[in-house]
């Protein structure tokens, strides 16, 4: 993958302050950068096949924000495998170190908005698999997504509630741990969507108090 590629889908999805660092990662230690459609299951993901290229992919339509710390993440597990290989636990001590380190030189108000910098501050100090475990930090996100207005959040709604994602009829059903359980109207398939999933055309259920 040639470096203006990697240059223009960073300068295309992150804060113009954040473009230069971020291309300094992937010159350190090359890797295979791609964008995606929009997975619920996962914002971004990073994977090395034996004798293949490492490859990070980052959904295409998240907000700056997001985006760049997203692919942060990503690169620390690259990092964490450089160095260890999976001797270590994905996101253990190793990557918390590594993700915190690669993050700190981009915790700037130049950068972040205030709330999410001291969110981010915050959430920092013991990373997480997900940021959206974190829900006050996935909030704050949410207020720069494009199409915000337009979305309700998963975990607002009511039990029973009907609701799309990705054109799909889902029914909410019960939380576990970080997701719900949802079960596809057409298939009655259960699938599990996370708690801070944007979901739209919503038919709220209706409950006796």
């Amino acid at each position: 993958m040639s470096e203006a590629q990697v240059f223009s889908i960073l300068s295309q999805h992150i804060p113009e302050q954040a473009v230069n660092y971020c291309f300094s990662l992937w010159k350190e230690k090359p890797f295979r950068l791609h964008t995606t459609k929009s997975r619920q299951t996962k914002i971004g993901d990073f994977t090395c096949k034996p004798g293949g290229a490492a490859r990070i992919t980052v959904n295409e339509d998240l907000n700056p924000y997001l985006f760049l710390v997203t692919y942060i993440h990503e690169v620390a597990h690259h990092y964490v495998f450089q160095q260890v290989g999976n001797r270590v636990e994905p996101h253990g001590t190793h990557w918390q170190q590594t993700f915190a380190q690669l993050l700190q030189p981009v915790l700037t108000p130049e950068i972040f908005p205030e709330k999410i910098l001291h969110l981010l501050n915050k959430h920092m100090q013991q990373p997480m698999a997900s940021t959206f475990v974190d829900v006050e930090l996935t909030k704050a996100f949410r207020q720069y997504d494009h199409n915000a207005h337009e979305h309700i959040v998963l975990s607002s709604l009511a039990e029973g509630s009907v609701f799309q994602l990705n054109r799909r009829t889902f029914k909410k059903g019960k939380l576990r741990r970080t997701r719900f359980l949802c079960a596809e109207v057409k298939s009655k398939r259960q699938y599990l969507v996370p708690a801070e999933a944007l979901v739209n055309n919503v038919q709220l259920s209706f409950e006796l108090i």
